[in-house]
């Protein structure tokens, strides 16, 4: 164990960790990093194929966003948001409205993905309570979905994995069965698939819609619940359904936008726009905390209104519109502008599902290998033919992140889901490099 791991571990509370598993595997220490590659202290390369959690949109140390931020920094760090602005944040705003989903145009500034959640559960509770609709006291969400980590983002998020033990602090929300693709109940196939699943989705709503004042939902992408991949015609039916309840439509792009599934953000494969948006992760690059929370004029406007009537949205945050978290978020939309990074990234991704088809498709624990964009999914099963996945108590996915990382390839798996998700910058041969290492990873945990 290196000396920085001790000295960390006297210390560190890490997130998302079963801290006795550090006893065996250390914590890495990193020095640097350089586009999709980290450096640590003993001069060991690692590929990031995960984007730091999802959030390293352009790669580590990207020349053009580190020039920003420097640049900024010896202008203005921060300062109070309320009755004061600045000019990085309505650039950025500004820049934001033109490629956002049509219809939105206010933007609140929160610092990081849950918190933006949050602002919309509350954002869309309020509104429902000023525009005559106070009975609309609960949310609908998908099964399998994740939002965050603080009480309100939880609490529409259903994996008991996160959840679980804090029911009893949780609000009551009302679930709908998720698509789930690679399992379909109906026993079709991805490609003659007319969601036959939303149905469910109909049932849920007649019986609880009108208590309801919004639905949640990570559009295309159940991302925790193992990169759940679901069609865009499906997000084309829930505004549909949401439009004839009267209940607003939140699309949780904090894992999704700013071309991770393909195209800017996913409700622009499904050609609608939701009512609310989250944005966070890659908007800053992965540089600094940051979060917006993106909503209609007509939202917007159910709040505007003498002081005396009590209608202002009463949520705050001390970071929010932060300028050095403005700077990098400028830059992000520079680079994908000036570089077109959406296209070559639409290159790579092709030859990434490729390689990962080709090396993988026929291992007899490979259930499936799906894509969207640049995402790719392989969900490992105990047996392919009837898709029994592997027992928990055996840790595959863990068992083979810990050996892609002694060849030096960061993978982290949902479960028994590996999945790449890399910075859009990826180049072919780090790609296909990435996925040989997979591949041996895998060879060694599961012969065949």
């Amino acid at each position: 164990m290196s000396g920085l791991a001790e000295r960390d571990l006297k210390h560190i509370w890490h997130p998302c960790s079963q801290m006795k598993d550090y006893e065996e595997l250390p914590p890495i220490a990193i020095k640097e990093g350089r586009g999709v590659y980290l450096y640590g202290y003993d001069g060991k390369e690692y590929i990031d194929i995960v984007s730091s959690w999802w959030c390293n949109l352009l790669g580590h140390c990207h020349p053009v966003i580190n020039a920003a931020v420097k640049e900024q920094l010896d202008r203005l760090e921060h300062v109070i948001f309320a009755n004061f602005t600045h000019e990085p944040a309505v650039r950025l705003c500004e820049e934001l409205a033109g490629i956002v989903p049509r219809g939105l145009s206010k933007f609140n500034f929160s610092d990081n993905g849950s918190a933006s959640v949050e602002c919309a559960l509350k954002m869309s509770f309020q509104y429902q309570h000023q525009c005559g609709h106070p009975e609309r006291t609960r949310f609908l969400c998908l099964t399998d979905g994740y939002h965050g980590e603080t009480i309100g983002a939880l609490s529409v998020g259903t994996m008991d994995l996160y959840a679980k033990i804090y029911r009893p602090m949780l609000m009551d929300t009302v679930r709908v069965e998720a698509p789930d693709c690679y399992r379909c109940k109906y026993g079709l196939e991805r490609d003659s698939c007319g969601c036959e699943c939303f149905a469910a989705a109909e049932e849920t709503f007649a019986r609880h819609a009108r208590e309801c004042c919004a639905m949640i939902v990570e559009p295309l992408l159940q991302g925790s619940a193992g990169m759940r991949i679901y069609p865009p015609l499906y997000l084309k039916k829930l505004r549909a359904l949401c439009d004839g309840y009267g209940v607003l439509l939140i699309a949780d792009e904090i894992a999704t936008g700013f071309g991770r599934t393909g195209k800017m953000f996913a409700f622009d494969h499904a050609g609608v726009s939701p009512d609310i948006m989250c944005v966070s992760k890659g908007l800053t690059g992965g540089y600094l905390p940051m979060a917006i929370t993106v909503a209609t004029d007509e939202i917007y406007d159910a709040f505007y209104a003498d002081y005396g009537e009590g209608r202002a949205f009463m949520h705050s945050h001390t970071y929010s519109g932060n300028p050095l978290g403005c700077a990098a978020a400028l830059a992000v939309q520079k680079v994908l502008r000036e570089d077109k990074i959406l296209e070559k990234a639409a290159a790579v991704a092709d030859i990434l599902n490729a390689a990962l088809r080709e090396r993988l498709g026929g291992h007899p624990n490979v259930g499936e290998i799906r894509r969207i964009g640049l995402v790719n999914a392989v969900e490992l099963v105990r047996d392919r033919r009837t898709k029994e996945p592997f027992p928990a108590s055996e840790r595959t996915g863990y068992k083979i992140y810990k050996r892609a990382l002694d060849f030096g390839l960061l993978l982290r798996p949902l479960g028994d889901v590996i999945y790449f998700n890399p910075p859009l910058t990826i180049d072919p041969e780090a790609a296909e490099r990435a996925v040989k290492l997979c591949g041996e990873a895998v060879s060694h945990i599961l012969k065949g």
